[in-house]
Formats: C-alpha cells, sequence, structure tokens
C-alpha cells in the first residue's frame, strides 16, 4: 500500500488520478488532487496504480505565493480564524490535520483565490466553538474593527460551526454600522476528508464580497448536500438546523440574502442590502454579564429558577406562543403556582424575555389567560419573532451597553433586522 505523502496514479475505468496519496479507508482511497482538493476513489472502481515517488516540496513556492499576494491588484479581504477546521491540512508526514492560518497557506489550500481577492490572514483564536465566551466576542469585533480601519473589503470569520449563530448574532449587534460585509463560514465536513464543504464555503463567500455593495454581518454556507451553491444568511436570522448535514444553516422567520453560484462564481441577490447611513461604531460585552436561558418543559421544577435570582437578565424558551406553567389548576399543580410567583418577583428586577421552542413564528402573549397573566408580570419580548439565541444575545448586549430601563424599551425594537415586520408564509422551512 502507498505511503502518506506519495505521489500516485490511480486508473478507473473511465478516468485517471494524479495526486498526493493521504489514507486508506475500509472502501476508498483519499488522494490530494493538484488543485488542492481531496478525492475519495472507490476501490472497487479501481483499475491500475502506480507510485510516481515520494513528494517534492518546490523551494520557491512560498516566495512565489507571497510575491502574488502583494504584487496582485485585487480585491482585499481579511480572513479572521477562531477554529482549525476549514484551514486545515494533512502533515504527510504524520497524517495529522494540521491547522493553516498564514495567507499563503490559505492560498495553497484553495488555489482558486489567486485570481479573485488579494488575502490578509490572521489567527485569533485556535478552538472548538462550544468554548466561545463573552471575551472572544470582543477579541473578534476589534479584530473587525481592526480590518475595517485598514481599508479591506470585506472580512471573512471561519468559525466552528455549532455556535457559529451565536458568534453572528454578537457581532451584528457590536457593529454598529459597518460598512463592508463581514461573513461567517464553517465547515460541516474536516479538511482531511474528501466531502469536506470548507471550500466551497470559504470560496463563496469571497464570490459574496467582492460583489456586495454595502456592510453587513452574515453566514455563508452549503445550500444543499452538493457543492453547486451556497446560501447567504443574516447574522441576527441565522441558525444551525442539522448535527452534520452540509446545508445545516437557514434563515428563521426571514428571506435568504443571496444565493451563491460556486460553479459559475455568480450572485443571485434575493434582497436588497441597504448601505450604513451612520458612522461606523463598535460596541462590546461586559464580560461579566449573567443571561440565563431556560427551556420550559412539562413537570418544571422552582428549583430550576431559583439560581436565576443573582443574574443581569432571563430568556425564558417558552411553549406555543410564550408559555411556561405558572398556573394552579388542581392538587397537582401546586409548584406551578410557586413558579409564576418567583417569576413575578425576578421580572420586577430583571429583564426576563420569552421566546418559543416551535422555532419559527411570533410570541403573542394576548391570546391566552397564561400569556396575558406573563405580560401582567412584565415577561417582555411580546410580538417579536427572534430565535432564542439572537434573544440570548441580543439581552447580553443591551445589559453591557445601557441601563436597564432602557433595555427593556430597547429589547423589543427592531435594531439589526433581528425582528421582522410581519410574518410570511413563504419563510417558513426555506
Amino acid at each position: 500500500m502507498f505511503r502518506q505523502g506519495e505521489v500516485v496514479e490511480i486508473s478507473t475505468s473511465t478516468q485517471v488520478f494524479r495526486g498526493v496519496f493521504i489514507k486508506e479507508e475500509k472502501d476508498f482511497l483519499v488522494v490530494k488532487l493538484s488543485n488542492g482538493y481531496n478525492i475519495g476513489i472507490a476501490k472497487r472502481n479501481i483499475k491500475g496504480e502506480k507510485s510516481l515517488g515520494m513528494v517534492r516540496r518546490e523551494e520557491n513556492t512560498m516566495k512565489k505565493l507571497k510575491e502574488h499576494i502583494r504584487g496582485k491588484a485585487l480585491p482585499l479581504i481579511s480572513i479572521l480564524h477562531t477554529g482549525g477546521t476549514i484551514a486545515s491540512k494533512v502533515d504527510y508526514s504524520t497524517g495529522a490535520v494540521i491547522a493553516r492560518f498564514t495567507p499563503e497557506d490559505i492560498i495553497g489550500l484553495f488555489p482558486e483565490l489567486r485570481s479573485m481577492a488579494s488575502i490578509r490572514s490572521r489567527l485569533i483564536s485556535n478552538m472548538l466553538s462550544e468554548n466561545m465566551r463573552f471575551s472572544h466576542y470582543n477579541l473578534l469585533g476589534r479584530a473587525v474593527e481592526e480590518e475595517v480601519r485598514r481599508g479591506v473589503r470585506g472580512v471573512i470569520i471561519t468559525h466552528g460551526t455549532d455556535t457559529l449563530h451565536y458568534s453572528a448574532a454578537a457581532l451584528s449587534f457590536m457593529l454598529e454600522n459597518i460598512p463592508v460585509p463581514v461573513v461567517l463560514v464553517g465547515s460541516q465536513r474536516s479538511s482531511d476528508r474528501p466531502s469536506s464543504d470548507s471550500a466551497v464555503n470559504l470560496i463563496s463567500a469571497v464570490i459574496f464580497i467582492i460583489n456586495a455593495r454595502a456592510g453587513g454581518v452574515f453566514v455563508c454556507m452549503h445550500e444543499s448536500m452538493n457543492d453547486s451553491s451556497c446560501l447567504v444568511v443574516e447574522g441576527v436570522n441565522a441558525r444551525k438546523m442539522h448535527t452534520s448535514r452540509r446545508d445545516a444553516f437557514r434563515p428563521i422567520n426571514k428571506g435568504l440574502v443571496a444565493r451563491i453560484d460556486y460553479e459559475n462564481k455568480r450572485v443571485e441577490w434575493l434582497k436588497d442590502l441597504e448601505k450604513s447611513r451612520g458612522e461606523f461604531n463598535i460596541k462590546l460585552f461586559k464580560e461579566n454579564i449573567k443571561v440565563g436561558l431556560l427551556k420550559a418543559h412539562p413537570n418544571l421544577l422552582i428549583s430550576e429558577l431559583e439560581c436565576f435570582k443573582h443574574f443581569d437578565g432571563l430568556i425564558i424558551e417558552g411553549t406555543g406562543l410564550g408559555h411556561i406553567g405558572i398556573s394552579e389548576t388542581d392538587k397537582l399543580t401546586k409548584e406551578n403556582k410557586r413558579i409564576g410567583e418567583l417569576l413575578a418577583g425576578l421580572a420586577r428586577r430583571i429583564p426576563v424575555v420569552m421566546t418559543s421552542q416551535t422555532i419559527y413564528g411570533r410570541i403573542n402573549m394576548n391570546v391566552y389567560s397564561t400569556g396575558r397573566d406573563l405580560l401582567r408580570m412584565g415577561v417582555l419580548g411580546n410580538y417579536t419573532d427572534m430565535t432564542s439565541e439572537t434573544a440570548f444575545i441580543k439581552l447580553a448586549w443591551l445589559l453591557s451597553n445601557y441601563k436597564k430601563e432602557e433595555v427593556r424599551e430597547l429589547f423589543e425594537r427592531n435594531l439589526r433586522g433581528e425582528i421582522s415586520d410581519r410574518t410570511e408564509k413563504e419563510y417558513f422551512l426555506v
């Protein structure tokens, strides 16, 4: 069998593949082609194979890439990295996947960028996205601000997919009147797998930035399981809807911004972007702010709410139109009444906000008696249609920058497109 880093030629009944051998799986071989991308070749289709020797590294490759990056009069795009999956490659000496973040690395990994953009690239943090904290949002926000002040056409942020939509919402609120596109991209499949979506997502984000004529914060990920197109979604409306599919991200209660035709390098605009009208500004998070997120459920216990007595704010992901069990209807529901009393006390001291577990749709606490009781307590969020994730981020950001009385008024006001004017039926399961 071939060694890692060996140049191989593999023939099937229809094609001949030449590239660098990466690894053998049970049913296929993984080979890196000369264009920089991986391919899986099914063993059952192989008719012939031979070695062409070990990889010969070209001594002047890095020098040539540096000259290309400096010398081309192309749009300047900055890539900020928070995780290694989307910008990683195989170390042929060990077989391990290692993260690469320099501009030369990015051009080497994604050769198509050579003719599209000049790349600035740097590492902000290298971490799994579930480990993100408000302090990391501040690091990202400051880094974006620095790149904007330097005059880049746009900024791409590589990010783990699990909390990518939280970060997109955070940057949307932090970056007021952002004059250039900031696009978050991720990869559902790591770069050492032949099914990796990293290249298509990143290059589609570049295509979007080059063609955009206004700023904002967006998410760019696969449209389907195929590599033909990506969708661009506003940062405050994006949500991860599947654990592993490459087309996991969708807009909630809103339409799409654009469709990127990856194969033809074209943008289909599905929404007009408004240019910022004010001065670019950044408002950061207080890193010690405490906002809770409670999921309402049957048989909820008062002890599940008591910890929030010392918090600065609370999001309740309620049922249906925005409900939580607070009524004593028989001898078995005394706990519900106690929960209601505790909740009323909380709402007097801190902002308590209602969202819905249904994901799609709008909060309406006027319909049923439970909702009307919650409104009388002072629970916020009526008529809003934000995701719970965006509501969580918005409340934390407001509490970081405004007085408590202002927060109660501003939360239900549309600040970044997070609240839609009306509910459109065509936006369900877009």
